[in-house]
This record gives structure tokens, C-alpha cells and sequence, in this order.
């Protein structure tokens, strides 16, 4: 798990080529890796790192026009080369048009693979002038992205070599519903963004963990001031008693079972033991096999199905960490009395996020403070925690997060935090740490395995009778977001439809697997597989199509959910399947024809609905957000939403900028900065659109009525800045405010609007009643597939996608999330599944790639919710829970066999065609 040494350490040549068309010299060892040489030596940090192995294509340069991974190439093997990097491309119309349509067609999000996108796609253009769809696919084809579904990326590429269509034009005067660029997208197309691994001072030091290589032992720590003394390099070895407040973290704050570093006991394999701090040549130095730590294995603890037996954590009386419920009237009377009943059964494996970027940031002690430049989707809740382990007030912890590369609720809990804050505050020297993706994959939170069990009944007329479910968790070693998953399960595993009787039971349990968190659903995709399934089945009984089945049984504004709360408004799901009826009949026929020529290949469609509640589950989910203007005429939006690539620096800008009444283009962005900006809560649940941008709202409209209240001026005044001047346009008279007079607050801004917003929720009672949510986005998708019956290969072919977002604020931006939670649900269908110490790279760990994806429709619904900014609510889950059940839906179409563990691999399915006696 120590990896191969990443920077050379040999003796140092000089290396001369040409770098972005002018000539380069370097020092460095001729056998380190070009793209640490380029990034460490150079600075030219546009060259992204996030696998080592040549398998994500993140650090793709070009070598003499021909595209490269940089982590596979020595840098003797420049020498006399002509290298060009991201930054290279400025220079270039070219390029500079291959830039402008990612920028167009949205096919930047977190932004990560995108430099090897473009220079993969720069490669192509310089050889094929107007290449076709498939031959962009090709070109792409060694570059991973988990953000985008591929899609945007494909068309932005044959736009820019003359092929695509044009991008929408904005709306007259709105910028909300308007496809506006996003506000950072610059930034991600010419390199210049800066992730958890670009920045630190430049005389930081390094920390390595060292990591457990069993998944449940005891073991004890020898002399480590020896291995300190004989290692050139190595400042200090930091253990469990290091640490000067909370030994332990968590997400709740009546929870903190994970150790900062294990104290003689580990719980999965991958949890941190050591911490290595000094030059990054030293910490590498340092093999596992040098350290004196004596292990002690012992048996782990894999079942997930029972409370009794071994524990995992000794300090608990079993191993059941939580439980969810929610009963409403009487499922099993109405299920025994229900003419047409079904029972589905699902499983599915740790899942892994697999985001480009792995875990990297600095920290830097100040004093009596700390400030820490992460990569993280809670700015917030990382400083709290930070805060405790250190023993410190939170004033005294910063934390300013760097670009994020991708996160899906693996980056809400702590990883590298504590151990970089703690060696800088010991050592009093800035401490980088980047983790390799092995140990990435090893040590950080997963998707809960499960195992689901359902019954639903039914009417002759086919209206839903009655949904019993229960369900298990693995929740791994430690709590993370176990007691969430075990809440929003049982809310949503009856599907979006109007169930009058649902008992709903789950449970999350530990075991000696890496923790399992927070990843996109929170447990609701793992359920949604059995609900879809019971409807295909009670549709199949009774005759009737799946898709008016769903519509029969679709929830309705005035309708009651399982917890009891009555949907009062914005419940798109019957406009969702009314959009999609025209597309899944021609499907369906389509797929009927194919298979009537007899070949050994078969087609089906299937369909997936879904609902999901938008913020956090029975609780508090407040979100402040402010603007201000300062005394040059800079206007500002400090926005505490984390940016993870969904684009919510440019929803925020787009909301507040039609509340204020001035240009999107005039603000500027502080982002989740806990010293700057307040706090907006996690960037996770679809929350951020909804909440932090009803807030964003809230504080343009302050600020303009504080402004029109200095003018003097109407409501319908309009309003423009001017060399330092604010102009309000009242009728026929101009108002001049000079913003160099008023008075400058602690961030050196005169004016501020700020707006507070917490969506109205309540607590469920002891039968799980109540309002959970204060909306709920809704979908449903459609999949064709093809099988290969000999094979037992799944191919998705096309796929389309009916979305109820409220409100569109950036419809591109919507389209990128509908398409990337469809590429990360097909990879959960049919092909990602984590097994610890097997699958912690992205060669054995497979992700969708841009040849994996099929054709998208996305068609967006908009029933806007009162509540939410100019109608708007949350998208960001929604497509991937849907996307399964609609693969496995079409599976059975196609060859009347459900798959009922994910992922369907070939083998998987060949054996369940040859045990139904399709060969």
C-alpha cells in the first residue's frame, strides 16, 4: 500500500526539451515520473495527477503532437521532445475554439480530467480536421471522467471541429433559466485551477500514512525514533499519542469512533497507524518493512445480516450501529388481502466513488491558528472536527477549499485533515499530503453493500395496495453516514408512487470493511432496485405496461407519502412518464422488431422511476449566503456552497445576480472559505441548488433594498456600476452612490446583503410520521439495452432521462448532472463493485468510460416549488437511482430474467440465462 517512489531521489541531470514551444531545461532524475517533473520542478499544475498508472489519463500531455500519459514517462524521455501541456494551448485559435466549446456545451465540471481531455482532443484536431462522433470517442477513450457521463464532452469536441450544434443564446434580460458559462470554467480549460495538490508553500514539508494491511488486528510499536534517526529527511513519526484533543472523529456529533491514527488496534484494512512527516523523498524512503510495528490477525467480521457475534468495536454491545422505520397503517393486513402480490430481492457491493482527484491539501499553523487548503465538500463540518482532534476553539481552524475533483459524498468526511494539521502545528512548518490512488481507495468511505428484501401488493385495477420492506447495511468499521443511510431508506424505498399501508425497516451494521458513507442517494439507489422491480412484476401479473403502471400508482401534489406528509405542490412525476411515453413506445417497438430476426443478441426497455427528498432528513438545514459591493465597485457573492463540479459557484451567481438587478459577469466568488463566507452547510442531498440558492436569493434582494433605500428609488429602478460608482436608474433620473465614501466592513466591503434560509422540515415519530423534506425532486428514465445471450454482455445502447427540477436555472449544467448520475448508475448496474485489497485501482476498479455510454435524451420538467429559488430544486441524485432499475428492467424485457445482484457482470447474468434455460 506504500506505492513506488513518486519523485525520483537519484542523482540529478540536466534534461533539455521543449516545453509549450520554448526551450526547457530541468534538474531532476532521469527516472522520475515527466508529470511530477512538470508539476513540482516546472509549476505547470495543469497536468493533473490522479492515478499513477496510466489508467485515468488526468496527466495526458502531448510528446511531438501525439498524446501521452506523463505519469508513464521518465523524464530522460523528454530529452529533445517537444512537450506541451494544458497551458500550452492558449497560444493557439485552434485550441482556443476547442476551449470555448467546453466552456459552451458544459463539458467542464469538477474539471479534473479536463486538461487530458483537451489535449487528447487537441491530438485528434491537429490529425483529423472534421473527425466523426465515433473517432472523437476513440481519441478520448484513455481519459476517465466520473462528473459528466461523457456526453457534453463528445459534443463540445465536434462542435469545435465544426460539427455541433450551437449553444442556446440567453434569455433577454434573466440570467436565471439562461445557459450562462460557468463562472470558474475558465480557470478548468487553461489549466489554471488549483486542486488540493497544486498549491502549498514551498518549504512544506510531506506526510505519509502508513495504513493497515490487515482488516482486523492488534499490534504493538516499536523505536521509532530509530527509523528517524537513520532516515536523512525524516523530521518526526506521529502515533494515536500525538493527538491532542478527540483521539477520535465523526460525522454526529454524539459519534466519533474513527481514530485520527489506530492505538493499537485496526479495525479494515487501510486505516491509519502512522503518520510519516518530511521531504518528500524521505517519507517515500521509508518501507512498510522498515517500520517496527508487530501485527497480531485475527478473524474479520464480514456479515452484515445479524447483531450477535464478534464485535468490531469492543466499546459497543453489539454490532448494530442503527435503525431505521417508518410505518404507516397496516402493510401486512393489506398485503395478505391484496389480489396481486410481488416480492424482489436485491444486493449490492461497496461501491467506490472514484473521483479523479484523491485526497490533497496543506495545512499551515499561524500563531495559535491553523489554516488548512483542502480538497472537501464540507468546509464547515472539516473545521469542527478539525477543531476537536486539535484540542482547539474553531475560530482558531481555517479552512479554505481548493478546486474539488470530484467528490459524490466521499469528500464529506475527514481523511488527511487532522494527521496535516497536527504535524504543522507540531513541527510549526507548513505539512502537504497527497494520497495515492491505492490508498484513496483503501482508506476512504464507501457505498453500503446491502441486502434488500420487498413485498407490494396491488388492486385488479392495479393501484398499490401495500410495500413491506426491510433492508441491511454494511456500514464497514465505523459510523460515517450509517445512521443517515439507515434514516432516508425506509422514507423512499416505496418509490414515488401513493402507497396507502408501507412498513419499511432497515439497518445498518458494522463489520471489518473500510467505513461506508455518503455516495449520491444515501442508500435510496441500493432500495430503488426492489421497489422498481416489485412494479415491473405487479404490471407483468396484471398485463399492463410498466410505464402506465407507474403512471396508475405516480404520487400527485394532494397526495400523502409513506411518512404522511402531503405533498402540497411541485410533484412532477405524471408530466416526467408523459414526457417519456413516446420515446418508450417506439423503444419498445423497436426492441420487438430486433428481436423477431432471431440472432443470439436481444433487445429490451426498461424504466426507472425516483423520488428524493432535497436536504438533510428530519432536521435543520440552514444556508446563509451574502453579497456585497466594496469601495472600487467589486461586487462579490461569499458563497459557503462547496463547488464539486455541479456547478454551484454559477447556480448562486445566476440567482443572486437576477436578485440584485446587476450582471453575472461584474461578481466575483469566494468560495466555502470559513474565515470569509458563512456557513451553507454540506454540498450533498441535492441540497445546494434549493437551500443556498434560495438564500443566494435572499441576498441579492437585500442588497438591492438597500441600495434602492440609498437612491431613494422605486422598485424598478435599474442598476449599474461605473468606475467605483453605483448608478440607479429611477425613470428618467440617475442616482450616483460613490462607493469610495461609505464605510468599509472587516472584508473591506460597504455594502452587504446577506439572506438565511432553512427549509421547513420536522422529526418523523415513533412510527416514522412526518415531513422529512420540504421537497422532493422527481424523474424517470427509460434504458434500451442489448444482451448477448452467449456472452451474458450487457450493452446499454440509449437511454432517455425526464427530470421535475422545479426550476432549470442552467439547463446545461442539469443535462451534465442528468448525464453523469446516469454514467455512475450504469457503473453500479453492471460493472463497479469494491473488494478491499482486489479492486483499489482504476485498472481492476472499472468505471464507465466514454465508449461504455449510451445515447442521452434529457428532457426537463419544471413544476416549480414555491419554496425553492425562482421555483428551483435539487437534481443531483436523481438520475443515478433511477438509472439501474431501468437497465435491469430492460435486461428482463430482453430476456425474462431480472438480474438481482449489481453489478450484472457477463458471468453474473450468463448464470442466471443458463439456470432460467436461456442460452
Amino acid at each position: 500500500m506504500d506505492g513506488a517512489l513518486k519523485s525520483g531521489g537519484g542523482v540529478s541531470q540536466e534534461i533539455a526539451f521543449t516545453l509549450n514551444g520554448r526551450p526547457a531545461t530541468l534538474a531532476a532524475d532521469p527516472l522520475e515520473r515527466l508529470s511530477d517533473a512538470l508539476r513540482y520542478g516546472l509549476g505547470f499544475t495543469g497536468t493533473k495527477v490522479g492515478c499513477n498508472a496510466g489508467d485515468c489519463g488526468a496527466c495526458t500531455v502531448l510528446v511531438d503532437g501525439e498524446q501521452m500519459c506523463a505519469c508513464l514517462m521518465s523524464c530522460a524521455q523528454a530529452a529533445g521532445h517537444n512537450i506541451t501541456t494544458v497551458e500550452g494551448l492558449a497560444d493557439d485559435a485552434e485550441t482556443q475554439r476547442l476551449q470555448q466549446a467546453f466552456l459552451d456545451y458544459g463539458a467542464a465540471q469538477c474539471g479534473i480530467c479536463t486538461p487530458g481531455m483537451l489535449m487528447a482532443a487537441t491530438s485528434l484536431l491537429k490529425r483529423v480536421a472534421r473527425p466523426t462522433k465515433e473517432e472523437v470517442q476513440d481519441a478520448l477513450g484513455g481519459v476517465l471522467c466520473r462528473c459528466t457521463g461523457y456526453q457534453k464532452i463528445v459534443e463540445a469536441v465536434c462542435a469545435a471541429a465544426g460539427a455541433g450544434a450551437a449553444v442556446t443564446d440567453l434569455p433577454p434580460d434573466t440570467y436565471v433559466g439562461a445557459r450562462v458559462v460557468k463562472t470558474d470554467g475558465h480557470a478548468k480549460v487553461t489549466g489554471g485551477e488549483l486542486y488540493g495538490a497544486d498549491k502549498a508553500p514551498a518549504e512544506a514539508l510531506w506526510l505519509r500514512v502508513i495504513r493497515a494491511p490487515h482488516a482486523r488486528a492488534s499490534f504493538t510499536l516499536g523505536d521509532l525514533d530509530a527509523v528517524v534517526a537513520r532516515t536523512p529527511g525524516l523530521e518526526r513519526i506521529l502515533t494515536a499519542a500525538d493527538v491532542p484533543g478527540n483521539k477520535c472523529f465523526g460525522v454526529y456529533p454524539h459519534i466519533k469512533d474513527q481514530p485520527v491514527l489506530a492505538d493499537g488496534v485496526v479495525r479494515y484494512r487501510g486505516e491509519a497507524v502512522l503518520a510519516l512527516v518530511g521531504t518528500r523523498q524521505a517519507v517515500w524512503a521509508v518501507s512498510d518493512a522498515d517500520l517496527p510495528i508487530a501485527w497480531t490477525a485475527e478473524e474479520a467480521i464480514t456479515d452484515f445480516g445479524r447483531d450477535d457475534g464478534p464485535l468490531v468495536q469492543q466499546d459497543k454491545d453489539s454490532n448494530l450501529l442503527a435503525r431505521g422505520f417508518v410505518n404507516k397503517g397496516d402493510a401486512e393486513a393489506a398485503l395478505a388481502a391484496s389480489p396481486v402480490k410481488a416480492e424482489a430481492e436485491s444486493a449490492t457491493p461497496f461501491i467506490e466513488h472514484a473521483y479523479i482527484e484523491p485526497e490533497a491539501g496543506y495545512a499551515e499553523r499561524k500563531g495559535d491558528s491553523l489554516e488548512i487548503w483542502v480538497t472537501t465538500q464540507s468546509p464547515y463540518m472539516d473545521r469542527d472536527e478539525t477543531a476537536l482532534v486539535m484540542g482547539l476553539p474553531k475560530d482558531k481552524v481555517r479552512i479554505v477549499p481548493s478546486a474539488c475533483g470530484g467528490g459524490f459524498g466521499g469528500k464529506l468526511d475527514l481523511s488527511l485533515h487532522p494527521l496535516i494539521a497536527l504535524a504543522a502545528w507540531i513541527l510549526d512548518r507548513p505539512v502537504r499530503c497527497e494520497y495515492t490512488r491505492p490508498e484513496s481507495m483503501a482508506s476512504t468511505t464507501k457505498r453500503h453493500a446491502s441486502r434488500v428484501r420487498a413485498r407490494a401488493g396491488c388492486d385488479a385495477d392495479g393501484k398499490l395496495t401495500a410495500i413491506v420492506f426491510d433492508g441491511d447495511f454494511d456500514t464497514g468499521a465505523y459510523a460515517s453516514w450509517g445512521p443517515t443511510v439507515a434514516d432516508r431508506v425506509p422514507v423512499h424505498c416505496s418509490g414515488p408512487y401513493k402507497v396507502p399501508n408501507v412498513l419499511a425497516r432497515s439497518a445498518g451494521r458494522f463489520t471489518n470493511a473500510p467505513p461506508a458513507g455518503a455516495f449520491r442517494g444515501f442508500g435510496v439507489p441500493q432500495s430503488a432496485l426492489a421497489h422498481e422491480a416489485l412494479m415491473d412484476d405487479l404490471a407483468a401479473q396484471l398485463g399492463m405496461d410498466p410505464l402506465a403502471f407507474r403512471a396508475v400508482n405516480a404520487i400527485r401534489a394532494g397526495d400523502a407519502t409513506a411518512t404522511g406528509q402531503v405533498l402540497e405542490h411541485s410533484a412532477g412525476l405524471p408530466q416526467c412518464l408523459d414526457e417519456l411515453r413516446p420515446y418508450w413506445q417506439a423503444w419498445r417497438k423497436a426492441a420487438q422488431d430486433f428481436n423477431e430476426s432471431g440472432r443470439r443478441r436481444r433487445r429490451g426497455v426498461g424504466i426507472g422511476c425516483v423520488w428524493y427528498g432535497c436536504g438533510n432528513t428530519s432536521m435543520s438545514n440552514p444556508s446563509t449566503q451574502s453579497v456585497a459591493l466594496d469601495r472600487a465597485g467589486k461586487l462579490t457573492l461569499y458563497n459557503g456552497a462547496v463547488d464539486i463540479g455541479q456547478g454551484s459557484n454559477t447556480v448562486m451567481a445566476q440567482i443572486a445576480a437576477d436578485a440584485l438587478g446587476l450582471p453575472v459577469e461584474a461578481m466575483t466568488i469566494v468560495m466555502g472559505d470559513t474565515a470569509l463566507t458563512a456557513d451553507a452547510g454540506k454540498t450533498s442531498a441535492s441540497r445546494q441548488t434549493f437551500i443556498s440558492g434560495k438564500a443566494s436569493e435572499l441576498a441579492g434582494r437585500d442588497l438591492r433594498q438597500q441600495i434602492l433605500r440609498l437612491a431613494n428609488a422605486g422598485e424598478d429602478a435599474r442598476l449599474d456600476l461605473h468606475d467605483g460608482k453605483l448608478l440607479v436608474r429611477d425613470g428618467g433620473v440617475v442616482h450616483e452612490i460613490h462607493l469610495a465614501t461609505l464605510e468599509e466592513d472587516s472584508r473591506g466591503d460597504v455594502l452587504c446583503g446577506t439572506g438565511t434560509f432553512d427549509p421547513p422540515t420536522g422529526k418523523l415519530d415513533a412510527n416514522g410520521q412526518g415531513s422529512p423534506y420540504a421537497t422532493y425532486g422527481f424523474a424517470a428514465q427509460i434504458a434500451e439495452v442489448e444482451v448477448d445471450l452467449d456472452l451474458g454482455a450487457v450493452k446499454v445502447l440509449r437511454m432517455a432521462a425526464a427530470h421535475d427540477v422545479g426550476r432549470a436555472v442552467n439547463p446545461t449544467l442539469v443535462e451534465g448532472q442528468i448525464h453523469g448520475g446516469i454514467a455512475q448508475g450504469l457503473g453500479l448496474a453492471l460493472m463497479e463493485e469494491y473488494l478491499p485489497g482486489r479492486t483499489e485501482n482504476l485498472h481492476d476498479y472499472l468505471i464507465p468510460t466514454v465508449g461504455d455510454m449510451p445515447e442521452i435524451v434529457s428532457i426537463l420538467v419544471e413544476d416549480p416549488e414555491p419554496l425553492g429559488p425562482y421555483g428551483a430544486k435539487g437534481v443531483g441524485e436523481h438520475s443515478l437511482i433511477a438509472t439501474a432499475p431501468a437497465i435491469f428492467g430492460g435486461i428482463e424485457q430482453a430476456t425474462g430474467v431480472r438480474p438481482t445482484v449489481a453489478p450484472a457482470t457477463p458471468a453474473r447474468l450468463l448464470a442466471a440465462l443458463r439456470a432460467h434455460g436461456v442460452y
